[in-house]
């Protein structure tokens, strides 16, 4: 017999969680072509300013939809957020969606696609340290360890790049690197916020904070004649904005609904492996020993620290 406190346990249908990380999977399939996206978009002669304002058009308007429909479900069971909390909301997405977004893209303009998802995917690192400086959260000295040698895949990586003459490969890292602090401060801030209005609602608001952080610094640099692209480099930025943002993130959210934080996170690693394979295939990148071994390095790096994390260490 069970009492009413206690939780009533609710069967899972078959393939519950299967389908979870398949959905995981999918998502960092997805997130890896974000690179490959831009690297084909500037082949069509785009700056990063009007590719990141292509983005957004393209995709804040779902966004915007979505919102809609969680501030209705959201209102139905509590008050909704006040308009402190929207703005704030709307600040935190302006730092990790426009600020992190355009540094990134513009690091990609000098280092490859493989190159950056590794600098990109070490943000783990910042987010252990800005937690522990500023939000009171332990380190876990395996985890720095771990991410330690995910680093020193990266050097290795960036030995071989920046030894090229008239290399700008030091540019291009350091700028993906500001993207990954960023993205750390934006996952540390995010969470307050996620708490308060629901992820529905807030990935919504901070993408429209990001966006009118991205069309501002378009408007104030480029005419709106920019935006009238080739069609090749619109269908490029529809599968940016659409398959490589929009699809990726409901991904991921699915998975969750299904599987630990942990396992999505692990799967996870694919990303940057995927990334390595399609560049290769796609944008004829060479994948050198070097490169190989460096790749290891940090995919090891971050594995160990996802299990670091997830037993509490």
């Amino acid at each position: 017999m069970t009492s009413a406190s206690e939780p009533v346990s609710v069967p899972r249908p078959r393939g519950y969680t299967e389908i979870g990380y398949a959905f995981a999977a999918v998502g960092a399939f997805l997130f890896a072509t974000k690179g490959i996206a831009i690297k084909l978009a500037y082949a069509e002669t785009v700056d990063a300013v009007t590719l990141l304002a292509l983005r957004m058009l393209l995709s804040v308007p779902i966004y915007v939809v979505i919102g809609l429909f969680a501030a209705r479900d959201l209102r139905r069971r509590d008050a909704l957020p006040s308009s402190g909390a929207v703005i704030k909301a709307a600040l935190v997405g302006a730092l990790g969606y426009w600020v992190a977004s355009y540094t990134d893209f513009l690091g990609l303009e000098y280092i490859s696609a493989q190159f950056e998802r590794l600098i990109l995917f070490t943000y783990p690192l910042f987010v252990v340290l800005f937690g522990a400086a500023f939000f009171g959260l332990p380190i876990r000295w395996r985890a720095m360890a771990a991410i330690a040698l995910s680093y020193v895949g990266l050097a290795v990586i960036f030995w071989e790049k920046s030894a090229d003459p008239g290399s700008q490969v030091a540019l291009g890292a350091g700028l993906v690197l500001v993207a990954a602090v960023c993205f750390a401060l934006y996952q540390l801030f995010a969470k307050g916020s996620i708490a308060a209005m629901g992820p529905s609602l807030f990935t919504c608001v901070a993408m429209c904070g990001a966006a009118i952080g991205c069309f501002a610094q378009f408007l104030v640099t480029h005419p709106l004649s920019d935006l009238a692209v080739s069609p090749r480099l619109w269908g490029i930025s529809v599968f940016l904005a659409i398959g490589a943002t929009v699809l990726p993130s409901f991904f991921q959210n699915a998975a969750l609904h299904r599987i630990s934080a942990q396992a999505n996170s692990t799967i996870a690693t694919l990303s940057p492996v995927i990334t390595v394979v399609l560049a290769v295939l796609i944008l004829g990148e060479h994948l050198t020993p070097t490169d190989i071994a460096g790749t290891v390095l940090v995919l090891a790096g971050v594995g160990s620290f996802t299990l670091a994390d997830r037993r509490g260490r």
